[in-house]
């Protein structure tokens, strides 16, 4: 799966752009979705931390870090601005980070406690979307949906051998076509 750097480097309009809603209040906000033991849904918001080589979230000692320890599939969906009914959202695979030099940076950078029993987790990115929404009312247009899709994660039976080359990206997928 890619990391953060690398589908910013790839699409680097449709990155910032979910980095700036998921961080509209400050720090980064979101709801992080894992995997429970018995296969259902968790969701809890956490301060993901962006920065340029990551996609980065300190982890408490909770069933949501039990839930990325055993499995590390995450979804991480923005807060809801107050204008409007756009969304960001990010999906892949966590990953511990270990290495006490990244622990020490990120930790200063996302001002985590030094007192706090947390882990530090790297997501990579399998896929990304934006929703952008017109305000509700007569004449709205349809809301506008950006994917982007890891190609390394993708299956082959996934791939549409039949678009035109033109319209792809760099990865192979036409990340300017609407999802819907």
């Amino acid at each position: 799966m890619a990391s953060w750097s690398e589908f910013a480097a790839d699409e680097p309009r449709l990155a910032d752009e979910i980095r700036l809603l998921m961080q509209q209040y400050g720090p980064g906000f979101g709801y992080l979705a894992t995997v429970r033991a018995d296969g259902g849904p968790r969701v809890h918001p956490v301060s993901p931390v962006f920065t340029a080589d990551g996609l980065w979230c300190f982890v408490i000692d909770s069933p949501k870090r039990r839930d990325l320890e055993r499995d590390g599939r995450y979804a991480l969906h923005s807060f809801p601005p107050e204008e409007s009914d756009d969304e960001a959202y990010v999906a892949g695979r966590a990953r511990p980070v270990t290495d006490p030099a990244t622990v020490a940076r990120l930790a200063r950078i996302g001002r985590a406690s030094p007192q706090g029993d947390w882990r530090l987790f790297e997501f990579t990115v399998e896929a990304a979307m934006l929703t952008r929404r017109d305000p509700v009312g007569p004449g709205a247009a349809p809301p506008q949906v950006r994917v982007w899709l890891d190609p390394r994660a993708a299956e082959p039976a996934r791939r549409d051998p039949l678009a035109a080359e033109g319209r792809r990206g760099r990865h192979g997928f036409d990340t300017r076509r609407p999802a819907a």
